[in-house]
């Protein structure tokens, strides 16, 4: 069984918040692993990326609109060396184009049929215990292991020294957290009122 802590990264326009309709029955779940080491994730900028008002002329009408790069510092600090890995969950998976490769960017809330965009992730210059780091991902939840910067919805990531083809425990890392985003088409989204992009990324991270 692995333990997990969760960390947010937002790719947003705007935050609208509704209200919650509750029902007559709740239930409560209490659940918990004891374990011996703990780590803490953590991203710059409280984890929000926003690229603030986009005016939809700026669009290019038939091919994907490319948002300039962000780069978010990244850190896991854990209070003794820990095998770990990292694992994305797309929050927002039904808007995703390639849901094997690349995070959704949210669906227009005035066409609920289309899909704003696509997002991706990476991780640059890991270094770990104060030594250079490269990334791996397991496509079988870390049975195998391959060289991949990009973290893929869904593959776990680990980090190995250099040379070293299984990751390695790690008491302290930082990385920085490359956000790549695109804009679909102007012409296949409707965008006669303002679209909040709405892209919602967790990044999981499991004790292995």
């Amino acid at each position: 069984m692995t333990r997990s802590t969760h960390l947010w990264a937002t790719v947003s326009l705007a935050l609208y918040l509704t209200p919650s309709i509750a029902g007559s029955v709740v239930d409560l779940d209490v659940k918990g692993l004891i374990t011996p080491r703990a780590c803490t994730a953590s991203l710059s900028d409280n984890g929000l990326v926003d690229y603030q008002e986009i005016m939809a002329k700026t669009l290019h009408p038939s091919q994907f609109t490319v948002l300039p790069d962000k780069q978010m510092g990244f850190s896991i600090v854990c209070d003794a060396k820990v095998l770990f890995a990292l694992v994305g969950i797309d929050n927002k998976s039904e808007s995703s184009l390639e849901p094997q490769r690349l995070y959704g960017l949210g669906m227009n809330i005035h066409a609920p049929g289309e899909r704003l965009g696509r997002v991706s992730l990476s991780l640059r210059g890991p270094v770990g215990d104060m030594q250079p780091m490269h990334t791996l991902v397991s496509p079988d939840k870390g049975e195998t292991w391959m060289p991949e910067p990009n973290v893929y919805p869904g593959l776990y990531m680990g980090f190995a020294r250099m040379g070293e083809t299984l990751p390695t425990p790690i008491a302290q890392l930082v990385a920085s957290l490359r956000v790549d985003t695109s804009i679909s088409p102007a012409n296949t989204l409707t965008l006669q009122e303002r679209v909040p992009l709405d892209g919602s990324i967790t990044l999981d991270l499991l004790y292995l």
